[in-house]
């Protein structure tokens, strides 16, 4: 289950046991979503929220997924 939480200085979306920091983009009119603590990019898109939690979950998954297939951990070493 996807937990929200809005913030004055961040909006966190929690998907699983990550976190990824949600935008608003006026121009687009579509909420992004982008995982923090990864090794690299896996951001997502949506014009609402439930519909972001859901590309969010399918942007984790082949992002994970792709990490496997090459033998790379998914976390940043930072």
């Amino acid at each position: 289950m996807a937990r929200v939480e809005w913030g004055e200085t961040m909006n966190l979306l929690t998907i699983g046991d990550l976190r990824a920091v949600v935008s608003y983009d006026p121009d687009t009119k579509l909420l992004r979503g982008e995982f923090i603590g990864l090794n690299g990019g896996a951001e997502f898109y949506a014009p609402d929220l439930v519909s972001l939690q859901a590309e969010g979950a399918k942007s984790l998954a082949a992002f994970l997924q792709t990490c496997r297939e090459n033998d790379i951990a998914p976390g940043s070493s930072g």
